[in-house]
């Protein structure tokens, strides 16, 4: 039994937690170039933060790379959600509260540094 999860939509679209199916380039040029948070970062900090991630890769009927998050957790009690993208053309697709996803509860109980891009 494979420790990686693979789900297929009707749509033909696929979500695997499998890295090596991973289009590491495309993630990477998403996040360095389309992202706010993530503008300009390393191709190696991508990398090490997918090898030390729980990963969800979306794939289009055709294989394709079409979407990708990562979830730093500690597999027990705590999941954080990150990364999160669709490439435009797949778009519409993807339905976050028919998997579950849910606003936050108490928003208030979260904080963030506002400062610039370490990246550049």
């Amino acid at each position: 039994m494979s420790e990686f999860i693979t789900e297929v939509h009707p749509t033909g679209y696929v979500i695997s937690t499998d890295p090596a199916r991973l289009d590491v380039a495309t993630v990477h040029g998403w996040l360095s170039n389309e992202s706010y948070w993530a503008r300009h970062i390393p191709l190696a900090t991508v990398e090490r933060a997918i090898a030390n991630s729980l990963n969800f890769g979306l794939y289009a009927p055709d294989g394709q790379q079409a979407g990708f998050c990562r979830v730093v957790t500690d597999r027990a009690t705590f999941a954080w959600l990150c990364d999160v993208f669709v490439l435009p053309a797949h778009r519409g697709h993807s339905l976050y509260q028919r998997f579950g996803y849910e606003p936050l509860d108490r928003p208030d109980r979260w904080l963030e540094i506002k400062h610039p891009n370490p990246y550049g």
